[in-house]
């Protein structure tokens, strides 16, 4: 079934290529897609287009729908192309006429388009939260590493003094900038398309408003063509921000790489988190994360992507827009799994005591020491020039003790004010909303 057929049969390659894997991606799509006819349905209802009979028995039928799509044995039939086909096929076979009312007033483009936003805006939610989980777990790293002091490096070059304090925070602390983004894409997807049609609105007395607030949007996308012009756009926003999540999980994980490494040595995990060799037998290889770094790494080139999959595109609708799902689609997934297994190795993590006590660090308190002779009063550039020539000449002495106290160091995490960036962040999605006009649709 085809929601454009006439009575020409389609050409079996053309159908098998134009179709390709949507049926697969659009079975993700199934309870947005039910949710969006339950809405355009009470709208239709609202202007006349329904009785509220029809609109009672459509409704109360697309209900029964929306719980099958929660079984993991729903499936697109075969024959059918798409979730938005199957819908329809389904209202019709039971309703019969009623259900072949319910495309009154839209196209297949608008109810795609109000699918993806539905999917993204819950797939955004779930990350939102699957990153609050793993930012909490590194903020109590933070807190509890403290006083575990660590080498810091510019160029891979020892530096300064830093604490695994400061690292798990640095972490947590770039997740809410992560969030943020997040935050800006969710406001994007945030806004209701449908009623926009094939992107050139419709001569039916559709109410648009009512649908909006039916969904839980925060607005609507007003321009009918900008509605469909922000297919693509949206996408890419979206990716954007989980290519700055990726980035963080990526960094992390590679430092991780670099700091189980023997010649670092500062941290070490239990044997069951790690892999061996097929012949060394004192391998213990950080696999999880090079694996975390390569998915993570793959999430950074979506961006680029969708945005290659959509260069040159005139306005209105185009073909090329159903491939967006098979690219943007499976990295929620990814980001999760990343998450998760960042979680499980940072719960199980041990970490070196008394690192800096080695001598081949002590030039990390090289800038300690310029400070001090700077706090008795000698010009900085002096003092700089002191304590290099005694480097140069061997004669360095140093104090293995530090004293950063202002915000952000060392010894002043802040990791309360970071705890506070990221609720201030989570509250402005403002999540109750939307979860509340679709618990009131379904039930």
């Amino acid at each position: 079934m085809k929601l454009w057929q006439k009575d020409t049969d389609i050409n079996s390659a053309v159908e098998n290529f134009t179709v390709g894997k949507d049926r697969d991606f659009d079975a993700m799509l199934a309870p947005f897609d039910v949710l969006g006819n339950i809405a355009h349905a009470k709208m239709l209802g609202v202007v006349g287009l329904l009785t509220n009979e029809e609109v009672d028995v459509l409704v109360r039928e697309l209900k029964l729908i929306y719980a099958d799509t929660q079984k993991a044995s729903f499936a697109i039939q075969p024959g059918i192309e798409d979730i938005h086909s199957q819908v329809e096929f389904l209202l019709t076979e039971k309703l019969g006429d009623i259900g072949k009312k319910i495309h009154s007033a839209r196209s297949r483009n608008d109810q795609v388009l109000v699918d993806i936003k539905l999917f993204l805006r819950h797939e955004i939610r779930q990350l939102v939260l699957s990153i609050g989980r793993l930012f909490e777990l590194l903020q109590h790293k933070s807190e509890q590493y403290k006083d575990h002091l660590l080498p810091g490096y510019t160029h891979l070059q020892l530096a300064m003094p830093s604490s695994f304090g400061l690292w798990f925070g640095a972490y947590a602390e770039s997740l809410v900038d992560d969030t943020e983004t997040l935050l800006a894409a969710y406001n994007v997807v945030n806004k209701n398309p449908l009623g926009s049609a094939a992107g050139y609105g419709s001569s039916f007395p559709i109410k648009r408003t009512v649908t909006t607030q039916l969904l839980g949007f925060a607005t609507l996308n007003y321009n009918v063509v900008y509605a469909q012009m922000g297919r693509g756009k949206a996408e890419r926003i979206t990716a954007q921000a989980l290519a700055n999540v990726a980035d963080t999980l990526a960094r992390m994980s590679m430092d991780m790489c670099l700091y189980l490494n023997q010649n670092f040595d500062f941290v070490s995990f239990p044997a069951e988190l790690t892999t061996g060799s097929s012949i060394m037998p004192h391998k213990k290889n950080p696999d999880v994360f090079e694996l975390i770094r390569s998915y993570c790494n793959r999430i950074k080139a979506l961006p680029n992507e969708i945005t290659m999959m959509t260069v040159n595109l005139p306005g209105g609708y185009h073909r090329d827009l159903q491939l967006l799902k098979e690219n943007l689609f499976p990295a929620f997934g990814t980001l999760h799994d990343c998450i998760r297994m960042a979680s499980l190795m940072f719960s199980n993590i041990s970490v070196k005591e008394n690192i800096l006590a080695d001598e081949k660090y002590k030039f990390l308190f090289s800038v300690e020491e310029v400070n001090k002779l700077v706090l008795q009063g000698v010009p900085f550039r002096d003092a700089y020039k002191k304590i290099g020539t005694a480097i140069e000449k061997n004669e360095f002495t140093y104090q293995p003790t530090i004293n950063h106290s202002h915000e952000g160091s060392v010894n002043n995490l802040q990791t309360k004010q970071i705890a506070y960036l990221m609720a201030s962040v989570v509250t402005r999605f403002n999540f109750n909303k939307a979860d509340a006009a679709l618990k009131e649709l379904i039930h």
